[in-house]
C-alpha cells in the first residue's frame, strides 16, 4: 500500500467516517471496506510521479470522492476538481470536502463533455478515473480535459487484452497513447488491480468532446 503523507491522515480518517455513515453513494458493503480496500485502492495512485507533481488535477465521474478526496488530502499543493454530474453525489462531495478540510478541491457538478468544451478544456495536467467505464471511454472524456503532455490514470482491475486493444485504435483518433499498465497491489487479494496510465499527446481534436453520452454509447476503437 502506498502511505500518504502524516499530515493527510486526519483528512482520510474523516473519510471513512463518513463514508461509513449510511448515506454516502456508495453500499453498505463498500462503506465496510473504506479503509481496508477503497482508501488503499486510491492511494495506489500516487506511485505515480505523473500525478504527484501534476498542479491541477480532474478526477472524473468523483462519485463518494475515491480517489478524488483521497488524491485532494494527501496532495494539498494540487488543485483537484472533482467532476460529478448526479446532484445528490455532488451534495456528498461538497459536505465531505467541509468535513475534511481541503481548501484544494471543488466538485464541479455537471457533465465531463460539458465541463471540456467550456472552463475545463485543456486545463489539466491528470485526470484520475476509478471504475468509469471502459478504457476508450474514458480516455475520450479525459483527452479534452488535459493538456498537451498532461496524463489520464484509469484504475481497472483484470486486464482486459479486447479492451486494450479499442483503445489503442482509438489513440490517434483522441491524440493520446498508452504509455504504461502497471500492476499495484494496494491491499490483500488486490493481484488483478491496475492503474493504466495514457499520455495527451497533441492538442485536443476539434470535434472533441462530443455530446454527452456519445462516448459511452459509440466509444472510438470498438469497430
Amino acid at each position: 500500500m502506498t502511505e500518504p503523507p502524516a499530515e493527510a491522515a486526519p483528512a482520510l480518517e474523516a473519510l471513512v467516517e463518513l463514508l461509513m455513515e449510511g448515506d454516502a453513494p456508495v453500499s453498505p458493503r463498500s462503506a465496510e471496506r473504506a479503509r481496508q480496500v477503497h482508501l488503499a485502492d486510491s492511494l495506489s495512485g500516487l506511485g505515480f510521479d505523473q500525478l504527484r507533481d501534476a498542479g491541477r488535477i480532474a478526477d472524473l465521474g468523483s462519485g463518494a470522492g475515491l480517489p478524488g478526496l483521497v488524491v485532494a488530502a494527501a496532495l494539498p499543493e494540487a488543485r483537484v476538481d472533482l467532476i460529478e454530474s448526479v446532484s445528490r453525489k455532488c451534495a456528498f462531495l461538497r459536505r465531505a470536502i467541509e468535513r475534511l478540510g481541503l481548501p484544494n478541491a471543488e466538485v464541479v457538478c455537471v457533465r465531463a463533455e460539458t465541463w471540456a468544451a467550456g472552463d475545463g478544456r485543456a486545463a489539466y495536467e491528470a485526470v484520475t478515473a476509478r471504475a468509469v467505464g471502459r478504457l476508450p471511454t474514458v480516455a475520450e472524456l479525459a483527452s479534452p480535459l488535459l493538456r498537451d503532455g498532461g496524463h489520464l490514470l484509469a484504475w481497472k482491475g483484470r486486464r482486459d487484452p479486447d479492451e486494450e486493444a479499442e483503445l489503442a485504435r482509438a489513440s490517434a483518433r483522441l491524440a493520446i497513447e498508452p504509455v504504461e499498465v502497471r500492476a499495484v497491489t494496494p491491499y490483500p487479494g488486490s493481484r488483478d488491480r491496475h492503474i493504466h496510465l495514457v499520455r495527451k499527446n497533441g492538442p485536443t481534436p476539434d470535434d472533441l468532446p462530443r455530446r454527452p453520452g456519445m462516448a459511452a454509447k459509440r466509444p472510438f476503437g470498438s469497430e
